[in-house]
């Protein structure tokens, strides 16, 4: 990473992804800019962070073009020239925070929760592109989450929004690949216990879940930050247009024995004579 430069959507504070993301790319020797709502700014711990790494943060409302705009345009101007990598790592529902089900949604509440989550990732693309701010064979990540293909209890509206952002991927990264080398993939992340991921019902238990179900357990945040860098490097520069599965083995199992556990008095039969468990 040493000499690329980048912007990074959506540090709050030290649980973010998007934290850990921009401490690592800082690590590994790029310059950044980091970006988030005003309120954010205002309430959040993100001035500390550019303390910390020595980089500027430029208020943004993601889904205003305008704000976006200002993003990129003084993000080249601070780093001297085109980016190089973008992170975006935005989600919210206003239904999940106010607790509307899904079968009782508040459509305003939906059109924001699209808006946020997904269609500020496609308004970002699009103005980066027509300002020429990435680079040729840049790379933007977009952090996503399995909830886009499956239905998991609590999960809301956030899936259809995680669903549009995933294909967002795909049809902007033909375009900016053909056309500037761009590539665009999103990473489908385990549950983490970030700020955002508190505010879904069940969070807890849906935590446990999936590190039962997942043969290498659940990827923490740091974890994330590390497959981010390897996808903003030049080690990666064929992969474009993927959803990217993170997750520990989540994504391609059915059923545990760890997870069938919890369903079981106990795990004595399928433990061998020196009481370890068998996992075949």
């Amino acid at each position: 990473m040493k000499g690329k430069k980048g912007i990074i959507f959506g540090a709050l504070n030290e649980k973010s992804i998007a934290w850990k993301v921009a401490e690592r790319a800082v690590e590994e020797g790029a310059t950044i800019t980091l970006s988030n709502t005003p309120v954010a700014v205002r309430m959040g711990t993100v001035s500390a962070l550019s303390d910390k790494l020595h980089c500027e943060v430029i208020p943004a409302d993601a889904t205003s073009v305008e704000d976006l705009e200002n993003v990129f345009n003084r993000s080249v101007e601070i780093l001297g020239g085109p980016v190089d990598f973008v992170l975006h790592s935005i989600g919210m529902s206003p239904n999940v925070r106010k607790g509307r089900t899904y079968d009782d949604l508040d459509y305003s509440n939906l059109n924001k929760t699209i808006d946020i989550s997904a269609i500020s990732f496609h308004k970002m693309l699009q103005v980066a592109k027509k300002l020429n701010a990435i680079a040729e064979y840049g790379s933007v990540v977009a952090l996503s989450y399995i909830a886009s293909q499956r239905t998991l209890f609590g999960y809301n509206d956030m899936a259809d929004a995680k669903a549009m952002l995933e294909s967002i991927a795909r049809s902007f990264g033909y375009i900016y690949g053909r056309e500037h080398n761009v590539r665009i993939n999103c990473i489908s992340q385990s549950p983490t216990a970030t700020t955002a991921g508190q505010g879904i019902k069940g969070m807890d238990n849906l935590l446990d879940f999936a590190n039962r179900m997942s043969p290498l357990g659940n990827a923490d945040a740091a974890e994330c930050a590390d497959y981010c860098i390897s996808m903003f490097s030049d080690l990666t520069k064929k992969v474009t247009m993927q959803t990217l599965y993170h997750d520990g083995g989540f994504s391609s199992m059915g059923m545990s024995l760890r997870a069938m556990g919890q369903y079981e008095k106990g795990l004595d039969e399928y433990k061998d004579e020196n009481g370890n468990i068998i996992y075949g």
